[in-house]
């Protein structure tokens, strides 16, 4: 009986682990790149409830550090650098639990490569975990580049899905093996509009000491 059932085993891990499922996954570990002077690890809160109304957002945007600080918005650099290096991207397949060019990417693992490499920061692994992290909330009528877009594409009302918001009203993500993976995508069209759940700055939380070369 054990035998029968031991081919199983090993998908079974990979799928609690991996992927833009909403089981949380392994948090990727800080890796110092050679264009960054230093990286930060952004960490998941505990959040009871993944919905939240126009309220709570407009309140966490007047209560964020981020937001209340009297000093320049200073994001679109990062923001050009993570969308630059997205869209070169662009065609690369979709691989469930993929974290690399050379491998494929799933959804979280794409945008946890690109805030790696092009920002320093380390983002949790699943989009369960990354729709939680320490960031502002943005309400949808104030996205700006480089912000993440979460969204409910199950049908359970739980996060399943994420990407960066590119500007004009379109986001770049590693959709899916059938639709080719890295592509880009309106956040107005239909499917998108009607799946979306909520927003973040995690760019908020980047290093404010990067070096460029």
């Amino acid at each position: 009986m054990l035998t029968r059932f031991a081919p199983l085993v090993p998908l079974a891990l990979v799928t609690l682990l991996f992927g833009c499922a909403t089981q949380p996954g392994t948090v990727s570990q800080p890796q110092v790149q050679p264009h960054v002077a230093s990286q930060v690890s952004i960490k998941a809160k505990p959040s009871a409830s993944s919905v939240f109304t126009e309220q709570d957002l407009a309140l966490d945007e007047e209560q964020h550090p981020v937001f209340s600080s009297a000093q320049p918005y200073k994001l679109p650099v990062l923001a050009d650098s993570i969308l630059e290096r997205g869209k070169e991207l662009i065609g690369t397949r979709y691989r469930f639990g993929g974290t690399s060019e050379q491998s494929g990417f799933d959804c979280s693992g794409f945008i946890g490569y690109l805030f790696r490499e092009e920002a320093g920061m380390s983002l949790p692994r699943s989009t369960r975990e990354m729709i939680n992290v320490d960031a502002p909330k943005v309400a949808r009528n104030k996205l700006k580049p480089g912000d993440l877009l979460f969204f409910s594409t199950n049908g359970r009302g739980r996060v399943s899905h994420a990407g960066i918001y590119l500007g004009d009203n379109q986001f770049i993500h590693s959709s899916s093996r059938r639709s080719g993976g890295v592509r880009i995508d309106s956040l107005g069209d239909r499917y998108w509009s009607k799946t979306f759940m909520q927003a973040k700055r995690a760019l908020a939380m980047a290093p404010t000491n990067i070096a460029r070369n």
